[in-house]
């Protein structure tokens, strides 16, 4: 009997083709995994295409529910952005998809697991990586790392094997979506001086014409509500992309510095994710105490490094997400974001750019509100309710600058 991997797979042309080399070159019997991340597609067409490859046998894991809680949740309450502006889309579904690759490894007795990544992308560290530390025992094989193949060698060498691969028009981009948003690269956007195409976007076309307002209800950090109705997270953060994303809020177009060492244009849309950070964050200002709340802001640039260095199955991370669920127990409350069309001020009135061509829309927070809110009104106003007592600053001031003062005089 053959031995038995694992294939991460995506019903694409190359780990299709890299079910039938794994087959030519090691002879293993290949379980072909497909993972729904929130990607949408045709997961019976997919696992009929890989059995069509000739996959001992094809398995897609729904996993939209628990990669929504158990990874985009402590991303969301530790605001974890990358380089402070990537919500972290691919690299936090790569975690998942290996824990269920493990374990079907185990399960079916397999000696290996299979990815499809290249040599110079983060994902092949995230794989690896993850794999190690969840199941050092087993072998890790990159077919596209090892056989070099171009995209046309592979319609050829499966249809030398009599499997007529049905390949559409292709597109000049390399394309990752999953719940958390959208990443696309390669084609033009290889030149970081080309303005990305309007062709590259589907999650963040404009559509909304009139402003609107909804309410994000928080309970220690969690999104729970939308407009007052309970929802999934699964659900929520659907829910609040379609909106956000109709006025052509999310895209990012960034060079972000890789893991293995070069830098890359990336194009990404992110209107969920990006708008329940700002949100997270926003209510976070009023009931985080300031120390707490600044060694918070140090910490989430450590934890965006581990999530997109693959490192999400370490003991740092694990132990950062205790800090992040204490530090978010008083996260609760409400927070109110407004949207307003493209090509319009707050005033209604037009705001066209240069070429006459409509301006983005806008997502803003426009209101919060805590029963754990650390804003005191008597405190903070300047007017008859105020209560702060003046002239306690007097000695404050002089005892915060003694030692610049102490050092002024006593300086040549």
């Amino acid at each position: 009997m053959a031995d038995k991997i694992v294939l991460a797979y995506s019903g694409g042309l190359d780990t299709s083709a890299a079910i039938v080399w794994l087959k030519d070159k090691f002879g293993y019997d290949v379980i072909a995994m497909a993972a729904d991340v929130g990607q949408g597609g045709d997961f019976d067409a997919v696992r009929e295409r890989a059995i069509k490859a000739g996959a001992y046998d094809a398995i897609v894991v729904d996993c939209r529910q628990e990669y929504a809680s158990e990874y985009i949740l402590p991303a969301l309450k530790a605001n974890a952005l990358y380089e402070g502006r990537y919500p972290l889309v691919s690299a936090l579904s790569r975690p998942v998809i290996v824990r269920h690759m493990v374990e079907i490894a185990r399960s079916s007795g397999a000696v290996a697991v299979a990815h499809g990544c290249t040599g110079k992308g983060n994902d092949q560290v995230r794989f690896e990586v993850s794999t190690s530390s969840l199941a050092p025992e087993l072998e890790i094989v990159a077919p596209v790392r090892s056989w070099g193949m171009t995209r046309e060698q592979c319609i050829e060498y499966l249809a030398d094997r009599d499997i007529n691969f049905e390949v559409t028009k292709s597109s000049p981009y390399s394309i990752d979506d999953n719940l958390w948003g959208r990443a696309i690269e390669c084609g033009v956007l290889e030149d970081p001086w080309i303005t990305p195409p309007d062709d590259v976007y589907e999650l963040t076309k404009i559509s909304a014409t009139e402003p609107t307002e909804f309410v994000i209800t928080f309970s220690e950090g969690v999104p729970v509500e939308f407009d007052g109705k309970d929802m999934t997270l699964v659900d929520l953060i659907s829910k609040v992309g379609q909106v956000v994303g109709s006025y052509g809020y999310g895209r990012l177009d960034m060079v972000e510095n890789r893991r293995v060492g070069i830098k890359s244009r990336e194009v990404y849309e992110c209107p969920a994710s990006l708008a329940l950070i700002m949100a997270h964050q926003d209510l976070e200002s009023i009931t985080s105490e300031r120390d707490l709340m600044h060694e918070k802001m140090r910490l989430e640039i450590r934890y965006g490094e581990l999530v997109y260095d693959g490192l999400w199955f370490s003991p740092l991370r694990e132990s950062l997400d205790a800090f992040m669920n204490e530090s978010n127990r008083r996260v609760s409350g409400k927070v109110r974001i407004r949207c307003e069309a493209p090509g319009r001020t707050s005033g209604g009135v037009l705001g066209n750019t240069s070429d006459g061509t409509p301006g983005p829309g806008k997502v803003f927070v426009a209101g919060r509100q805590s029963p754990y809110s650390l804003y005191a009104h008597e405190l903070a106003t300047y007017g008859d309710k105020d209560s702060f007592r003046h002239q306690d600053s007097e000695g404050f001031v002089k005892l915060w600058g003694l030692g610049l003062r102490t050092w002024a005089q006593r300086s040549p």
